[in-house]
């Protein structure tokens, strides 16, 4: 019998890589928290009929990509395959709407898709999201995008690229929907199969396909922005307007439609040219309708979602990741020295230094080899003589200078010893580059 291996379209994400995930992770709290959004953890699964009515019985994802199970108490239940329905869920539910004003949300974690797996995607991936409910004032399409932005540049990203479209409300979009299948009809039997079955159900979403002779088509079709309304109009120079009073430049694309049903007015995606083909790393847009939708007030909101793996991977690229190593590795040899070596350990990380721990018990010249592998600033070295008489060999890894001390100034002096640790990390950093 051979050992279990991971379903497809699933990965572990190893110690080695886990650097990059907790850098953007680190990043995008300091940012999102500085704009006074909060973060919120919503479940995993939740009753399918929250996607259903959410996303849009109409959509590939409701239709052809969820998760969705009977569970033992005969309820249908659903793996997230998105962010933004369960928020507005714990909103309503919670009635985080009673504080009034808008809520600034934010949230990371796994959804849910049962897509052919490839690079950047897999069935089990993860986004981070942000939501801005309870206004519909241009400034907060603006200032979503703008957030957007600063996270992807503050993590090295420099080939971005913004597009923006208007869907409008739904008067709108309904007088395009019947002017796109009153053009598309004649080319029907030209389209992939995948248009052809959206043509009826959901004509926008041609406008997103990959097919090329479907493109082709594409690029004779009405354009939205001919069938937005005055105020819709509007709403969307507003939001170019201030995006050029931001400095942030922008394209229009008015095929650029987003997959889910609930968007509304602006739509936008972020791109880098660095992933090919699946070129996307953040899409969202305006949604005024989901909260009614799912038993709200008529309540406006805007958000977007950023794709994990993809960013990864560009990071990757860029080589932009942390590399996580220790301040101090303690090599101990001996009974009494490897317990007073556990004992500093624990001292000296509760001081908020980061230590590594040798445990192999194998000889010193090993246990040397492997803190210099570590990439350690200095190592604490305790031996039997060590141990008998409380001292402490301090060797600093970066310039070989050595010194013994007793454990007890070594304690005593942590705020000079962090000093002497930075010092060396910014030698370090000044020689290698």
């Amino acid at each position: 019998m051979g050992t279990i291996q991971t379903l497809p379209g699933t990965k572990d994400i190893l110690p080695e890589e886990i650097g990059y995930w907790q850098y953007v992770e680190t990043i995008a709290t300091q940012i999102l928290s500085r704009a006074m959004y909060q973060e919120i953890r919503p479940p995993i699964f939740e009753q399918t009929s929250l996607f259903e009515r959410g996303i849009g019985e109409g959509t590939d994802v409701v239709g052809k990509e969820m998760y969705t199970f009977t569970d033992r108490g005969d309820r249908s239940v659903t793996l997230r395959p998105e962010g933004t329905a369960g928020v507005v869920r714990a909103f309503l539910q919670n009635n985080l709407y009673a504080a009034g004003g808008v809520q600034r949300l934010w949230y990371c974690g796994p959804m849910f898709r049962y897509e052919r797996p490839q690079a950047g995607r897999q069935r089990q991936f993860h986004q981070i999201g942000l939501e801005l409910i309870g206004t519909g004032d241009p400034r907060a399409d603006v200032e979503a995008i703008a957030l957007a932005t600063d996270i992807l540049k503050a993590l090295g990203l420099q080939s971005l690229k913004l597009d923006i479209n208007s869907v409008g409300d739904r008067s709108d979009r309904q007088q395009y929907r019947e002017a796109l299948v009153n053009y598309f009809l004649p080319y029907k039997d030209e389209l992939d199969p995948d248009s052809q079955d959206r043509l009826e159900r959901n004509p926008l979403r041609i406008l997103d396909s990959k097919d090329q002779r479907t493109k082709e088509i594409n690029q004779n079709a009405p354009n939205i922005l001919q069938y937005l309304g005055k105020e819709s109009h509007k709403h969307f120079e507003q939001v170019q307007q201030l995006l050029t009073d931001l400095g942030i430049e922008y394209h229009l694309n008015p095929c650029l439609v987003r997959g889910l049903d609930y968007y509304t007015h602006t739509a936008f995606e972020i791109q880098s040219d660095d992933l090919g083909a699946q070129a996307t790393v953040c899409g969202g847009g305006r949604y005024d309708g989901l909260v009614a939708e799912l038993g709200g007030g008529q309540t406006p909101a805007v958000g977007w979602a950023i794709g994990m793996e993809r960013l990864i991977i560009l990071l990757k690229q860029l080589k932009t990741s942390p590399q996580m190593s220790p301040d101090l590795y303690i090599v101990s040899r001996g009974e009494a020295a490897e317990a007073q070596g556990l004992i500093l350990a624990q001292k000296l990380r509760f001081e908020g230094l980061t230590v590594e721990l040798d445990m192999s018990g194998s000889a010193f010249g090993k246990q040397f080899k492997r803190a210099d592998r570590s990439g350690a600033i200095a190592c604490l070295v305790l031996g039997d003589e060590e141990a008998e008489n409380k001292m402490v060999q301090l060797k600093w890894l970066t310039t070989k200078e050595q010194e013994q001390l007793t454990q007890e100034k070594l304690l005593n002096n942590i705020g000079e010893l962090k000093e002497q640790v930075d010092r060396h990390k910014k030698t370090t950093t000044h020689s290698t580059q």
